[in-house]
Parts: C-alpha cells; sequence; structure tokens
C-alpha cells in the first residue's frame, strides 16, 4: 500500500481510483440485480453484460446520500449529521420509494419520530444486514490510504440504521476500500476488512469460514457452491453471510474486475450488494478504466427507483468531488 500522501499528489491517479470505484458500486449494483432475475437468467443463462434496461438499486443511490453527507460536512459529520442528511435528502423528499432494505425503512421512521443514531440503529429492524456496508464506498475514497480513519467514519455513518455486525460490517468495507485505493494488494485489502471485526463476533467467525474455504479450494469454480452452503442464513441475508462472500469473491478472483463482476453477479441471494461491493473494490484498485466505458455511461445517473434525489447526481463527478474534498480543495 502506498503511503496516502502519495496518493493525494497524484491528483490524476486518485480520481481514475475514485472514479473506478463509484462506477463498479454502481455496475455491480446493476449488473447483479439483473442477475438474480428469474427472468435473466432464463434468457441469458449467465449475466455477462450490461443489459439496456439494467439499473441502480437502493445500495447505488444510498452510496450517493453517504458521499452527500460527506460533502455537505466537510468530511467529518457527526451522527447528528448523517441524521440531518436523512432528514434533507429522504424525509424532506417524500422519503424512499420500493427496493429499501428493512433497516432503512425502519431507520427512516425513527427518525421521523424523532429517535436520533444510534438508538436509531439499535433499535430497528434487521439492523444486522448488508444495508449499511452497501453505502460505505465513499468513506473509503474520501479516507484513501488510512482504513482506521476509514473505519471511524463508517461507524457514524451506519450507526443511523444498523447495530453490531451491521456497523462492524460497513467499517470492514470503508477499510478496505481506503486500502484498494492506495494500491494494496488484495491480501492487504482483505486484512484491513477483517482487522476492525471484533473477534468474537458473528461478522468475524463467518469471515473465518469464508477464508477458510478460500484456503481449501482456491478455485472459486470449486469454492462457490461451499460459500452459499456455509454462510446461508435463513429467510434474509445478512452481513454476516453477504460481505464474507464479497471478499471470498474478491479473493478468489484475485481483484480482477471483469472475472470478479462475473461470479459476483451470478452469486443470486444478495447479488447487486455482493456485486456492488466486490466491483467497488475492483474499481478502486484499478481505477476507472477496469470498466467498460459503455457500461459506465449507463450508471452514471442512478435510476432513483428508491431514493428520488439520486437521480441528480453523476457518479463521476460525485468520485471527483471526494478526490477535492480529501484534498483540500472542495469549494
Amino acid at each position: 500500500m502506498i503511503p496516502r500522501s502519495e496518493l493525494l499528489a497524484d491528483r490524476k491517479l486518485y480520481e481514475s481510483k475514485a472514479r473506478g470505484c463509484l462506477a463498479g458500486l454502481g455496475v455491480g449494483d446493476a449488473m447483479g440485480d439483473t442477475g438474480r432475475s428469474q427472468e435473466y437468467r432464463s434468457r441469458y443463462g449467465v449475466i455477462t453484460n450490461m443489459y439496456p434496461d439494467a439499473k441502480s438499486t437502493d445500495d447505488t443511490e444510498f452510496g450517493i446520500l453517504t458521499a452527500c453527507c460527506l460533502l455537505d460536512n466537510s468530511g467529518e459529520p457527526s451522527p447528528d449529521d448523517v441524521c440531518a442528511a436523512w432528514k434533507k435528502y429522504i424525509l424532506d423528499r417524500g422519503g424512499a420509494k420500493k427496493r429499501a432494505g428493512r433497516p432503512l425503512y425502519g431507520a427512516i421512521e425513527n427518525i421521523g419520530r424523532g429517535l436520533m443514531p444510534p438508538e436509531s440503529g439499535k433499535y430497528n429492524v434487521m439492523n444486522t444486514d448488508d444495508g449499511a456496508a452497501m453505502r460505505i464506498s465513499p468513506v473509503g475514497i474520501f479516507r484513501a490510504g488510512d482504513p482506521e480513519g476509514a473505519a471511524r467514519l463508517a461507524a457514524i455513518d451506519a450507526c443511523i440504521s444498523h447495530d453490531r455486525d451491521g456497523i462492524w460490517a460497513a467499517q470492514a468495507v470503508a477499510a478496505s476500500v481506503a486500502v484498494a485505493m492506495a494500491n494494496g494488494t488484495v491480501g492487504e485489502i482483505i486484512e484491513a476488512g477483517m482487522k476492525v471485526l471484533p473477534k468474537d463476533s458473528w461478522m468475524a467467525r463467518a469471515m473465518g469460514i469464508a477464508m477458510r474455504i478460500c484456503d481449501e479450494k482456491p478455485d472459486i469454480e470449486v469454492a462457490f457452491e461451499d460459500l452459499h452452503a456455509e454462510l446461508w442464513t435463513p429467510e434474509h441475508a445478512t452481513a454476516a453471510e453477504a460481505i464474507p462472500q464479497v471478499y471470498a469473491i474478491f479473493r478468489l478472483t484475485g481483484g480482477d474486475f471483469r472475472r470478479g463482476l462475473l461470479w459476483s453477479a451470478n452469486f443470486g441471494r444478495d447479488a447487486d450488494t455482493i456485486s456492488g461491493l466486490v466491483c467497488s473494490l475492483s474499481g478502486a484498485l484499478h481505477g476507472i478504466d477496469a470498466i467498460p466505458a459503455k457500461w459506465v455511461g449507463q450508471i452514471r445517473h442512478a435510476s432513483g427507483v428508491c431514493l428520488e434525489f439520486s437521480k441528480d447526481w453523476d457518479l463521476l463527478d460525485l468520485a471527483d468531488q471526494l478526490v477535492a474534498l480529501s484534498c483540500g480543495a472542495w469549494r
């Protein structure tokens, strides 16, 4: 991993990686959503391309919300600032539409009733799912090269809607993105995520299972079924299911964007989040040129399927603004 100061000094590289990270989130989100659709599986079998009607889900759109909160608060939001951002961008605009996860709707209802974070996340339904981890990549972009700082900010963002494993998953992803942004190796990227997990947590145990599977079966074709079967949680995907699957796919595909996308978009279950995060990590590692320009063009603007305001943002411009903020040049 290169020092943060070195990345800050190379604005062009930093912007490429930031753009790759957010575009990767959008591409993986859209393609993972089509990949888990029975209609698409019946027609194509395996998803390998960005089809014309592929679009963002709540994963990308809440990621835009996290980025806007960072920009609105000069990169140092408090829990109260996060709450204010949710009120500004969600409640004041009529609330969230379809497609959000259960704890996100629960948090919106809680803050509408006056419950502030962290209580809005603690006293909330399904608050250990992956809904905070899915939106946290902008924090890793902003704190590129500083995994500890990224994990600290991730906890502040996540506690409005999540608790315990839901927060720790967000911290892990933010720390890993921060290392990927700074040219960390695949091993360093994974280690940064695992480092923030409490040893007695469900997340740490599940990550241990995922890494054991990778050790025993280093070919993803062989490990693929075990990653489903041994991490499966009944009824509803949790952070301790989906996030270790993200790390395992990223590891077994060597951080390669196209291979990671192929295996994650066709993973089933919570494939929009799994693919979005695999591709966000790969995009942060390799930069925007790793992603086909046509795909980037299709997802540069979110569809607004969940958060109406998100349609107003260009992901590439948003990435550039996060870089400018990190470099101390944002206005």
